[in-house]
C-alpha cells in the first residue's frame, strides 16, 4: 500500500468516525463544512482525494485537527514525528509548501506547520470556525500576511498571532524565500 493509499484509508475511516461520534448525518456535516454530501461520501469510501481545503472545511466542521483524520493509528501520550512522516498538504512547482508537523486534539485541536512561500508564492485561506487562532514565527524572508483585505509585513524573527474566522493569505512579495512555523489552535465542536 502507497502512503497516499494509507492517507486515503485513514482520512475514510476517520472522517466517518468523527462524523458518527458526534451524530452528524451527511447532510448536517456537508452544511457545517460547507462541502457537499458527495463529496463527503466518495471521502468516507475512500474514493478521492480531497484537496487541502476541503480537508481543512471538515476539520473544522468536526472540531478536530487535519491530524485526527489523518492518523492512522492513535498511539502514546507523547507523538514523535520524524521529519520523513510530516505530512506535505500543500506544494508549489517554485518550491513553496506547507507541511503538518505534529498535532493533538487535548483542549480542542492544535496543530504546528512549517511553511516555505518562494518568491511570488501565495496561499490564501477561507476563515475558519470563531474561535480558531493561528500563531506564526517567521524565521527567514519577509512574509506579507493579509487579513480582512489589510497586508501586514511580517520580517524573519517576527511573531504574529490573529483570529482565524476571517480570509487570509500569507504572500511572498519579496526575493528571498520565506520560512516560517505555524500553530493552529481551534476550538472544540460543539
Amino acid at each position: 500500500m502507497t502512503d497516499l493509499d494509507q492517507l486515503t484509508q485513514s482520512l475514510a475511516r476517520n472522517l466517518k468516525r468523527c462524523r458518527n461520534e458526534r451524530g452528524f448525518t451527511l447532510d448536517a456535516l456537508a452544511a457545517r463544512a460547507g462541502v457537499s454530501r458527495g463529496m463527503i461520501i466518495q471521502i468516507e469510501q475512500a474514493r478521492t482525494n480531497p484537496s487541502v481545503g476541503t480537508t481543512v472545511k471538515l476539520a473544522d466542521a468536526l472540531g478536530v485537527s487535519i491530524t485526527t483524520l489523518l492518523d492512522y493509528e492513535h498511539g502514546p501520550r507523547v507523538t514523535f514525528v520524524p521529519p520523513e512522516q510530516a505530512v506535505r498538504m500543500w506544494s508549489t512547482e517554485a518550491g513553496s509548501y506547507t507541511a503538518l508537523l505534529v498535532g493533538t486534539e487535548a483542549g480542542g485541536p492544535l496543530e504546528m506547520w512549517g511553511w516555505r512561500l518562494m518568491p511570488g508564492d501565495e496561499s490564501a485561506s477561507d476563515p475558519h470556525p470563531s474561535g480558531t487562532v493561528e500563531l506564526i514565527h517567521v524565521t527567514a524572508g519577509e512574509l506579507t500576511l493579509v487579513l480582512g483585505g489589510e497586508a501586514h509585513t511580517v520580517p524573519a524573527g517576527t511573531s504574529a498571532a490573529f483570529e482565524a474566522n476571517t480570509p487570509h493569505t500569507y504572500r511572498n512579495e519579496g526575493t528571498a524565500p520565506v520560512e516560517m512555523t505555524m500553530a493552529v489552535s481551534v476550538p472544540p465542536a460543539r
